[in-house]
């Protein structure tokens, strides 16, 4: 069976260190052949992001270049509906077969809230999820609302050989590196006409000049 592939989604408004690092350290820690990035075109749970689909998309190609585990999937930024994860995994699913072994990426807060996405129960059939936290702040069923607290029992996996072992259906968690680094705090930055140097790449900065983005906006 081939490595499994990291799945990371996120509006990436914009992309910045502690997306690159998070993408970087699953590869190490949870025995993942790549991470695919996946940029929501029209993401449901939130506002739009302050700037285009197209947009936010080119930033992340920009960010992620020069690292060949790193690929990008623009399907939900080319697709007119809204960006549901399952539709997404149900997509990639048929066109990577039922055999490859998919890890869904997401934070500890996100996966808190996973009984809130569109037929969230139907994720496990698709894909592993791998949570992302803290360092010396496990995940732990006790704080999860019952039904996911059921499943995140039921379903966790503590030797990262069992995510290649099945295409499917477990949940793993690790430790990230904490950058205190947010989207909101570079937008901020950006509008005051601050610098936002040093917390996400050169060429997405000289990509946000470029285009004049965030510009007078929060």
């Amino acid at each position: 069976m081939s490595e499994p592939l990291g799945l990371f989604g996120g509006t990436f408004d914009p992309v910045h260190f502690g997306h690159l690092r998070l993408a970087e350290e699953a590869i190490g820690q949870l025995g993942l052949g790549g991470v695919c990035w996946i940029p929501a075109g029209h993401p449901p749970h939130r506002g739009p992001p302050q700037v285009t689909a197209e947009q936010r998309l080119a930033m992340v190609r920009q960010a992620t270049a020069g690292n060949p585990r790193f690929s990008i999937d623009p399907g939900e930024v080319e697709a007119s509906a809204p960006s549901y994860t399952v539709h997404t995994l149900e997509r990639l699913r048929g066109e990577l077969g039922a055999g490859q072994s998919l890890v869904l990426l997401v934070g500890a807060d996100a996966f808190a809230g996973l009984t809130t996405w569109h037929r969230w129960a139907e994720l496990f059939a698709l894909a592993h999820i791998a949570i992302s936290h803290r360092p010396g702040f496990p995940v732990e069923a006790a704080s999860l609302p019952p039904e996911l607290a059921s499943q995140f029992k039921t379903r966790q996996v503590s030797d990262m050989a069992q995510l290649k072992s099945a295409p499917a259906g477990r949940i793993a968690t690790f430790a990230m590196t904490q950058l205190a680094i947010s989207a909101t705090q570079i937008r901020k930055l950006l509008s005051n006409g601050l610098s936002a140097r040093y917390l996400l790449p050169d060429s997405v900065l000289d990509y946000i000049d470029l285009h004049q983005l965030y510009r007078n906006r929060l």
